[in-house]
């Protein structure tokens, strides 16, 4: 019965993670096409439930949830799980389903599954008569040791708690090149202040800078022990997340056991200790107190518990500090691991190990041969993590000196540009594993680190070779675009007033730079400020419209900055008076909107005050009128009785505006006329620009089938729209002289009455502009 459910259960989970991996590539696919539609607004819990088809769709669609960027193509993708990765899961599942177990039959399984994975990884690791704790957070184990020693150093500890510190304050060490917060966390989990904290600097004379100062920590020791304080517990490093250095382990544990201090050693290169030719700095880690392995990134193994290795002679004090399980979850915490160690076998574990080892020295190798590519002084043959930044001068040869000898500002444009070149490679090249890290020391470098990634990833010796052909086009575009930045700043400054160079260290390209129109001030209005963002923002996109290699942009996504442009990188083969050329189309374009702005500006102005003027013209009229009419007329009966038997015959009395001279008119003249297609006389319209005038926008009149076109308030409207501003608001343009009493114009007949026009026609090119725009006081 329990081998046909352990059978079900493994073939359930294989077809729910291949049900996860298939529907994993089809909302890929919908994702980078846009046609997938969801809601990330939480739902109620449905009443009759739901099968386990839709509780998978939906984790895929969470899976594929697009990044905060709206990247496409950085959505997170569900790496796929081998074998390896199957048992691992597989142990997670039996977690839940032998606790159900009875107590007997739980302590023998479970006593079982600890004593094998503590003796397969004493021996694997070299690290012999060692206990094991597992923990999820890698942190945990240092938290439990460090516990572990104060119960030992400290009898009255457990009863007494902090009042037990009262006799001497304990101590830890750490140095500076630590995990960033390790030291903080210790401390906050056991309640200690964090003056019971002591950072050691590193080397900064003698020997590598990223090694801790053995003859200053041993001055510091000394120091405590004379104030009445405890040194407790020395954290060193054998290569951590941050940079990878292993420390003199030998000489650190000598002064551990001069002072009867606890020495615990994590970081990544206690990896090699499984490998026959690890080097001699790791070899004496087997000699510390403790230390922490990371076996899921090491060996590929999806949330495997991280293992602290530690020796201790008394199971009571162990047991108080925690570093023994007591929960049934925690008791089975080691399941997956047991199970995937015995599937992958020792043969299986060295194997993974020496392949990142390999790829390291694969890329070392190739690394030599990339110009412009520096490499730390301190990576060597051994080393299973790679750091490399890009440098245009690498003469000198020490990787330290070159940094030491950089201006703040130099440095700070380094930094930039490699960690441009870090995300483009880690962008280029995601099989990889390469990333950004940020070094007190060394600044900005790029990491490969392959025994966290290459398991996971499945990085292979072709992928390292991929990785280095996308460095070697990379570093000519980093070589001419530092070569030019200088240029660059120079042609913007020639420009000045009208171009401002805008420093941003943080921005990796030729700079940034931002347009000035003439009345730009060092104080502005916020009005002010948001017109120079607008006619920056309008040329930002004329200049992305040219035809050219280098990329224009509003800068980074989070960025407060949005009055200035953003040059990116320059190309392999852009000169000096490529950089010349482009500083020039920028300031041209830049003209060229700001007196577009302006000609909008007058023809506003013109349009405004024509309208203001007809509005005033036809209130007089209409007053006028109503005075000639008499207050009868006015009336809603009496006018229809008064018109009847006295008809009135009223002037039609309109106005025309013209564009060009910004005057008004009547319009007596064409309605006297009996023919107004002959009456009408265009005058000469300029056809070259240096006829036209500044600020005026050209109209025609549109001749159709015997149809004379009246512009007039279209034509206002149409340039008023343009301009931006309201234009006249149509009651007063179309005020009727007659009254909703009266019959009417005169009558007309029908050979003689005008036609009404087709409305005004705006040529695009502005080729033939008219000279006046009609007013018409009867149009609806």
């Amino acid at each position: 019965m329990a081998n046909t459910a352990l059978s079900d259960m493994g073939r359930y989970l294989k077809e729910m993670v291949n049900l996860l991996e298939d529907g994993q590539r089809e909302l890929a696919v919908e994702v980078e096409t846009g046609s997938l539609s969801r809601s990330s607004c939480p739902g109620p819990l449905q009443g009759d439930g739901q099968n386990v088809a839709n509780i998978c769709h939906l984790v895929q669609e969470l899976m594929c949830e697009d990044t905060e960027d709206g990247d496409k193509q950085s959505h997170n993708r569900l790496q796929s799980v081998g074998q390896n990765g199957h048992m691992a899961l597989l142990g997670h599942c039996l977690t839940a389903y032998l606790s159900m177990l009875n107590k007997d039959g739980f302590r023998k399984l479970t006593t079982r599954i600890l004593s094998d994975t503590t003796l397969w990884l004493c021996r694997l690791f070299r690290y012999e008569n060692s206990s094991a704790f597992f923990h999820e957070d890698d942190r945990e184990g240092l938290v439990r040791v460090c516990r572990l020693v104060l119960h030992t150093l400290y009898e009255d500890y457990a009863s007494e708690g902090y009042a037990a510190f009262s006799s001497a304050q304990p101590i830890i060490y750490q140095s500076t090149s630590s995990r960033e917060g390790l030291g903080q966390h210790v401390c906050n989990q056991l309640g200690l202040a964090l003056s019971s904290l002591c950072t050691v600097p590193c080397n900064t004379v003698f020997g590598s800078q990223h090694q801790m100062d053995v003859a200053l920590l041993e001055k510091l020791i000394k120091e405590d022990l004379d104030a009445g304080k405890l040194p407790l517990l020395l954290i060193a490093n054998a290569g951590n997340s941050s940079v990878d250095r292993a420390y003199r382990l030998g000489r650190l544990k000598e002064l551990c056991v001069k002072y009867s201090m606890w020495l615990h050693v994590e970081g990544v290169s206690l990896a090699t200790l499984a490998l026959d030719d690890m080097s001699s700095s790791v070899k004496r880690a087997v000699h510390c107190d403790s230390m922490t392995l990371t076996l899921g990134p090491w060996l590929g193994l999806p949330a495997v518990p991280a293992v602290t290795l530690y020796r201790h002679e008394d199971p009571a004090l162990s047991l108080a500090a925690g570093l023994t399980a007591s929960q049934p979850g925690e008791k089975l915490r080691p399941l997956a691991l047991w199970l995937s160690l015995q599937l992958l076998g020792n043969e299986g574990i060295v194997q993974k190990i020496r392949h990142a080892t390999d790829l390291s020295k694969q890329l070392m190798e190739r690394l030599k041969t990339v110009p412009s590519i520096i490499t730390s002084v301190e990576n060597d043959v051994s080393s299973p993590e790679v750091l490399f930044r890009f440098s245009q001068e690498t003469s000198s040869g020490a990787y330290n000196d070159l940094v030491e000898g950089c201006s703040t500002e130099d440095r700070d444009i380094m930094d930039t540009f490699n960690r441009w070149l870090g995300e483009r490679l880690a962008r280029l090249v995601p099989v990889g594993g390469v990333d950004v890290v940020e070094l007190e020391d060394d600044g900005t470098c790029v990491r490969f680190n392959p025994l966290m990634t290459a398991a996971g990833l499945g990085t292979q010796a072709s992928d390292v070779e991929v990785l280095v052909e996308k460095l070697l086009e990379l570093v000519p575009v980093l070589s001419s675009t530092l070569r030019l930045r200088e240029e660059f700043r120079r042609e913007v400054q020639r420009h000045s007033p009208f171009l401002s160079l805008m420093e941003d260290l943080a921005w990796p390209g030729l700079g940034t730079l931002r347009y000035n129109p003439q009345w730009f001030a060092d104080v502005l209005e916020d009005k002010q400020l948001q017109e120079v963002e607008k006619m920056n923002c309008e040329l930002m996109k004329k200049l992305q419209e040219q035809e050219t290699s280098i990329l224009f942009s509003s800068g980074p996504e989070y960025g407060t900055a949005r009055d200035r442009i953003f040059v990116g990188m320059a190309t392999e083969d852009l000169v000096n008076e490529d950089v010349s050329h482009l500083v020039n189309t920028v300031a041209a374009l830049g003209r060229e909107i700001e007196e577009k702005g302006k000609l909008f500006e007058n023809m506003a102005e013109v349009v405004q005050r024509g309208i203001l003027e007809a509005q005033l013209q036809l209130q007089k009229d209409s007053e006028k009128r109503i005075l000639e009419e008499g207050v009868l007329r006015q009336l809603p009966v009496v006018s229809s009785v008064l018109n009847w038997f006295s008809p009135w015959e009223a002037s039609v009395n309109g106005r025309t505006f013209n564009l060009t001279d910004g005057l008004l008119d009547s319009t007596e003249p064409t309605y006297s006329s009996k023919d107004q297609t002959s009456a009408l006389h265009l005058p000469d319209t300029p056809t070259t620009l240096s006829s036209r005038l500044q600020g005026r926008k050209l109209f025609l009149h549109s001749e159709d089938a015997g149809t004379v076109t009246n512009p007039g308030r279209d034509s206002a409207d149409t340039a008023a729209d343009e301009a931006g501003v309201s234009s006249m608001p149509a009651a007063a343009l179309n005020t009727n002289p007659f009254s909703p009493s009266s019959p009417g114009p005169p009558s007309v007949d029908a050979d003689q009455r005008p036609e009404p026009h087709a409305g005004p026609v705006v040529r695009q090119d502005d080729s033939l502009p008219s000279k006046e725009g009609r007013l018409d006081p009867t149009a609806r």
